[in-house]
């Protein structure tokens, strides 16, 4: 390991990503576990983003959101399921500094904002169900496109304040991280530098992007519920909540494990389960929301029947 002398401090250079280094048994078992994950993960986020592209019956703004949100689970579990594989594959569990803070800036920015995004998506099913006759005002194609744009800018801002402190912090040792992946509260603790500012900032940061999305998601969800239980039909009703079930799910799963991890005081049993959190937001959450968001959906299953019948139509010319 290369490191660099400080006066009587050594600086490190390198990381060690601990992983799930205390279960070598089950090391085959996971590479190929978390290598099914990837492929399922990558397949079905990229067909739905295509599908959404292809299809002009899916040119509303719930499937621009959703073929945004697609794209970027397929770029937020790439920050992390590669190296986790590779680490698993050849054994090397070394990460650079500067790898590693890389790592986390993609990983942390994409991550606050799958937040804004879902409280965003919330937000339109909660016009769509509330507010329908101004729906298609509101919603339109420019406004769409803001909020998404917002979202990846905001969540990028405050990373970005985060890894320009952390950049000013000395690792000095250890230099071993008890976790698959980079993240803040691990990386923070090696440091030999006093880390109150960063962690009091880190903390207020935390409850921007995840409380203020929560709040906005659950007011939204409060209104809708309010507005289905007035509907007269109980079809009405089942129609008006399946177009929202899916989302309440993945929101749930999501924020409730964010939360645990990034915002709940630290007691040791909670320390202890932070690997299994992660795994549900990092891993779990980008392989099912394809699953649960659209492959339920008839809109999506109509479409992926009609772009299946043009593939084999296109195969039996060729």
């Amino acid at each position: 390991m290369a490191d660099t002398e400080l006066g009587n401090e050594t600086a490190v250079k390198q990381f060690i990503l601990l992983g799930f280094g205390d279960l070598p048994e089950l090391t085959s078992f996971l590479f190929l576990l978390f290598l099914l994950i990837y492929i399922v993960t990558l397949a079905g986020n990229i067909l739905i983003a295509a599908l959404v592209v292809a299809d002009q019956c899916l040119h509303t703004p719930m499937y621009f959101f959703l073929g945004i949100l697609s794209c970027l689970e397929t770029c937020y579990i790439s920050t992390i399921l590669p190296r986790v594989l590779a680490s698993l594959l050849t054994g090397d569990r070394t990460i650079s500094v500067s790898g590693c803070f890389v790592q986390y800036y993609f990983f942390g920015g994409l991550a606050a904002t799958e937040c804004y995004l879902l409280s965003v998506m919330s937000y339109d099913r909660y016009l769509a169900i509330c507010k329908p006759l101004h729906y298609g005002t509101v919603m339109n194609g420019k406004f769409c496109l803001q909020l998404a744009a917002g979202s990846c800018i905001i969540a990028f801002v405050v990373v970005t304040i985060l890894i320009c402190l952390m950049s000013q912090l000395t690792f000095c040792g250890p230099s071993k991280i008890d976790h698959f992946f980079c993240d803040f509260t691990p990386v923070v603790q090696l440091s030999c530098s006093d880390t109150y500012l960063i962690e009091l900032v880190a903390f207020c940061f935390a409850s921007i992007d995840i409380f203020p999305p929560f709040l906005l998601t659950l007011t939204s969800y409060i209104c809708i519920i309010a507005t289905v239980v007035r509907i007269p039909s109980t079809t009405g009703k089942q129609r008006a909540f399946s177009t929202c079930s899916s989302h309440l799910i993945v929101v749930t799963t999501f924020y409730g494990t964010l939360i645990m991890v990034y915002v709940v005081p630290k007691t040791h049993t909670l320390r202890n389960l932070n690997k299994v959190f992660a795994v549900f937001y990092t891993v779990l959450t980008p392989m099912l929301n394809p699953l649960i968001y659209s492959l339920r959906n008839k809109e999506v299953k109509e479409a992926l029947r009609k772009s299946l019948n043009r593939f084999v139509a296109f195969v039996r010319i060729w």
